[in-house]
């Protein structure tokens, strides 16, 4: 090849590079959507999503920044966003394959979306091969080389974050979360925790990480449970540097916990610390669920994405049946919008409706409190109330049950639940 070929073959490259750099937020979201669907472990909770949705975004604009300046990949230094995913994923134990399969099948996605956009460059067919070729062999390169530094870096986090939680203690904790067989006198004796009585489990997360995140938590945790009455100290194991499990011990009654005073508590103690609880539960078998309810109310609390209270209990209204749909956002937001129709709308004027309509199921469909409720008129109310209900097509859906519960959802879920805006349903 000539060097007046090679010069205009890297143009091409930059020319296509360009092109998807336009839609790199379309492009990043697609991959990360297609990598947590379809590699286990990846999405298994909110915040990993996060973490892969930043990390995939960040891999692909330097992806990009490569094949648009020409960069050499030696060059290159690891993102920060990468970096931290590698770093998450050895913490949670999700095995190391994980992170393997991820970097190739999001090559062979990149790849095929630079195959459409090459298509459509004005140059001779040889010229588009030329291309295709030089994007793959960067591409190979970059993988290649990421993968093995990232590698790297997951296998050295792992064995400092087993040497450091891999305690007795924490071990046999997992065991049980697990499902295992364990030994409640072993149990006990390891841990100094009574397995035979009410634990309310917690799950405690920190929105800030700093190099003491975790004794931080550990710390709030034991504070916590001294602020509502537990008859000992709490059990605590860290789940990674910002999150920690905790079972709050109350002996053989079962607690009624008061949550504005645990709200009130953890405000007080920790501004930067959230927190998940599950129901009173007994025995070994009652640890395992109540942490698991924990779990499932936290998944609520973060797809607020931070409007949410600072605690969420599975005890609080709507939220158990709001973790199950929780967990399959897509098809959520597709019910929402078949009962919902335009409320379902991602813009002011669906939700000021929703908030009018939520209030007035929640004061049994009564005018007077809805008003009061929203501090506004009462013929308002019934003006915004006739507008959904009683004009024919505005919401499809018409049994008042599923009508609450989708306003519901949409309460704890906000944007998440919701469609993108329509400009032509300014008029509902």
């Amino acid at each position: 090849m000539t060097i007046g070929m090679d010069e205009e073959i890297l143009r091409l490259v930059a020319d296509t590079a360009r092109r998807l750099n336009e839609r790199e937020p379309e492009l990043s979201r697609t991959m990360s959507r297609l990598l947590a669907r379809e590699i286990d472990h990846l999405d298994e909770d909110q915040q990993l999503v996060e973490l892969l949705d930043a990390s995939v975004d960040a891999n692909v604009k330097t992806l990009l920044h490569v094949l648009i300046n020409h960069i050499p990949i030696e060059h290159l230094e690891p993102t920060t966003a990468a970096s931290e995913y590698a770093l998450r994923l050895a913490q949670r134990d999700v095995p190391a394959h994980s992170l393997v399969r991820a970097y190739h099948m999001g090559q062979n996605n990149f790849i095929e979306a630079c195959y459409g956009e090459v298509q459509k460059l004005d140059c001779h067919p040889d010229s588009k091969l030329q291309v295709m070729d030089h994007i793959s062999g960067v591409l190979y390169r970059y993988i290649d080389w990421i993968s093995l530094y990232l590698l790297d870096m997951y296998e050295r986090e792992k064995r400092h974050w087993i040497s450091t939680r891999g305690n007795l203690h924490s071990s046999l904790i997992h065991k049980i979360v697990s499902g295992h067989s364990v030994s409640t006198t072993d149990f006990e004796h390891a841990t100094g925790y009574r397995l035979e009585q009410f634990h309310v489990g917690a799950v405690v997360w920190s929105t800030e990480t700093a190099p003491d995140t975790t004794r931080t938590l550990e710390r709030f945790a034991q504070r916590l449970a001294a602020s509502c009455s537990c008859v000992g100290p709490p059990i605590v194991t860290a789940v990674d540097c910002s999150t920690a499990w905790a079972w709050l011990p109350f002996g053989h009654t079962p607690p009624s916990l008061d949550m504005d005073a645990v709200r009130e508590a953890t405000s007080r103690l920790a501004k930067n610390c959230r927190l998940s609880l599950g129901l009173p539960a007994h025995g070994i078998a009652g640890f395992k669920r109540t942490h698991e309810q924990a779990q499932s109310a936290k998944a609520v609390a973060l797809a607020c994405d931070g409007r949410g209270p600072s605690v969420v209990s599975f005890g609080d209204q709507g939220v158990a049946i709001v973790s199950l749909l929780a967990r399959d956002m897509e098809s959520t937001r597709q019910w929402v919008r078949e009962v919902l129709g335009p409320l379902a709308h991602h813009d002011d004027n669906a939700a000021e409706l929703r908030r009018t309509l939520h209030a007035f199921f929640t004061t049994g469909e009564h005018y007077a409190r809805t008003a009061e409720l929203l501090n506004v008129h009462r013929n308002t109310v019934k003006y915004r109330i006739n507008k959904v209900l009683d004009r024919p097509g505005i919401i499809p859906k018409r049994d008042r049950m599923d009508i609450a519960f989708a306003l519901q959802v949409c309460q704890f879920l906000g944007p998440a639940a919701l469609s993108g805006g329509d400009p032509g349903a300014a008029g509902y």
